[in-house]
This record gives C-alpha cells, sequence and structure tokens, in this order.
C-alpha cells in the first residue's frame, strides 16, 4: 500500500544502485527498535491478512490512491503494439496483481487500446469496486479475487498465457517466507519470455523509519495500525526472489525521492525499488 500523506513530491526521481545512508539519528532509532510482535499476534495477522485489507476498502472506497498515470512513463513495455495494427489474437496480455480498486489497470488500458488485461486482488471488496467502474468492459479485462500464497492463478488465466505483469505496492503485504511461492504462482501463467514490472517499498524509506515500537514483524517488516503489513526490500534480496523463481534480473535499482511539505517546512526521504524480472525460457 503506497502511504497517503500530506507531503507533495517536489523533487525528481533519482536511481541508485546503492541503498539511502541512514543518519546517525536514523541508525539510533533502529538499533532501539529491536524487539519483534510476538508470534501469536504474528499468527494472527497472517490469519486476519484478507478482512483486514477488505476493512480498508470498506474505509476508503475508491478515494484513497490516485490514478497510476506514471506507470507508463517508467514501464514503456505496457504501450507496447498501442499504435501498431495488430491481429486481436495478437494484442498484448497484462495481469495486474494487487489491483486495489483499479488506478493502474483503468489508465494503462485506455493508454493502450489493444491491452487485455487480467486483475486480481486479496480483497473481494476492491475487486468489486473494480467491476462497477464505467471503464469494466469484459472484453478487455478480467477482474478476480484470488490470495496469491493460496490460490492458484491457473484456475483463472490460462497457463503461460500472460506478457506482461505488474507487481506494484504488492509484494510488501505479503508475508517473506511466502513471497517465492507467490512469484512462482505468478510465473506459471507468464509466457517465457514474459516480463514482471515491479515497484515497491525499498530498504530506509521514511514510512519504515517512522514505525514506532511494538510494530515491527522482523527485519525490514512492519505492521501498520489497520493491521495490514508492510516490507521494504533491498536488491539483493528482490534480485535473489526472483532468481530463484527462474526469472532474468533485467533491471533492478532503487528508486530515490524528496517529498516536502511546505506549510510545516520538513523535507523526508523516499526510497522505492524498481525492476524488471523475465521468465526463463
Amino acid at each position: 500500500m503506497e502511504e497517503k500523506n500530506k507531503f507533495q513530491d517536489v523533487s525528481r526521481q533519482n536511481s541508485s544502485r546503492e541503498a539511502r545512508a541512514l543518519t546517525v539519528e536514523e541508525t539510533e532509532r533502529l538499533k532501539k527498535d529491536d524487539v519483534c510482535v510476538s508470534e501469536f499476534k504474528q499468527n494472527k495477522l497472517e490469519k486476519e491478512a484478507k478482512k483486514n485489507w477488505d476493512l480498508f476498502y470498506k474505509r476508503n472506497s475508491t478515494n484513497f490512491f490516485k490514478d497510476r498515470h506514471w506507470i507508463s512513463r517508467e514501464f514503456a513495455e505496457l504501450l507496447s503494439g498501442a499504435s501498431e495494427k495488430v491481429e486481436p489474437s495478437e494484442r498484448l496480455t497484462l495481469l495486474e496483481v494487487g489491483c486495489g480498486v483499479g488506478n493502474l489497470v483503468f489508465p494503462i488500458l485506455k493508454e493502450n487500446p489493444l491491452l487485455f488485461a487480467y486483475a486480481c486482488d486479496f480483497s473481494p471488496r476492491a475487486v468489486q469496486f473494480v467491476k462497477e467502474n464505467e471503464d469494466y468492459k469484459p472484453d478487455r479485462i478480467k477482474a478476480f479475487q484470488c490470495d496469491l500464497t493460496e490460490d492458484d492463478l491457473i484456475e483463472e488465466i490460462p497457463s503461460e498465457s500472460v506478457d506482461l505483469v505488474t507487481m506494484v505496492f504488492v509484494l510488501s503485504a505479503i508475508h517473506p517466507d511466502k513471497m517465492l511461492s507467490s512469484i512462482q504462482n505468478i510465473s506459471s501463467v507468464l509466457k517465457p519470455g514474459g516480463m514482471v514490472l515491479f515497484r515497491d517499498y525499498g530498504l530506509n524509506d521514511h514510512a519504515m523509519l517512522r514505525f514506532s515500537k511494538g510494530h515491527k514483524l522482523a527485519d525490514s517488516f512492519y505492521v501498520r495500525q489497520d493491521g495490514t503489513r508492510a516490507f521494504f526490500f533491498s536488491l539483493v534480496f528482490l534480485a535473489k526472489l526472483f532468481s530463484d523463481a527462474g526469472f532474468e534480473v533485467a533491471a533492478n535499482e532503487y528508486v530515490l525521492r524528496e517529498t516536502v511539505n511546505k506549510k510545516e517546512g520538513l523535507c523526508v526521504p523516499r526510497v522505492f525499488v524498481q525492476g524488471k524480472f523475465i521468465k526463463k525460457g
């Protein structure tokens, strides 16, 4: 889940192969937060993950996230063939996992009129919002509820039929022990040579540093007040995940941004990871 707050972006993003260096104060803060949530509570959070995300969409409806119009700028692959005359059978097929209420998939469908999209989410309520959208057309998009850690995507999508997969702020919500199997699940419906387009939280992001004591689940893994969880990726961890799942790492970098609140005179560092991973043939 992208953090929504009163800060606004004021600088262009930079990319880096190195993690953002912590200040002395930030380092000390992380050292002091060395006690993890009890195993009992962690198991409870895992069991209630779907319910917590469904409650999130019940509270926020379709109003929390902005449409992700930046996605085609960062991942030009999504516009491949958009202006070409191709047969319907040759159009690109996209799978968006963690589609939420459609803030990514609907803008892309408008930009690429030859794209067909599958869209799935953990939350049944989010999927229902997608289906109720006026731009939902069954000949362009199929939305369905899916738990990547348990449900086989092949039950909804033909094996090795998808050209591109978008994973944008979704893998971070999954327990680290289940991330590999979730990527393997995605791989089952992706064509050999197909690509996963990835963006999520990066190590030492401001959102990671502002968690108070009592919210740490494991290294780089935290729980929010509403029970939803967030993992913060290093490039090494992310590359190993996809490599172990049978992918080639085509791109993998930190995206560094600064956001400010002009009224309060505050500036905070944002760190994301962005990558492209190709399924080996």
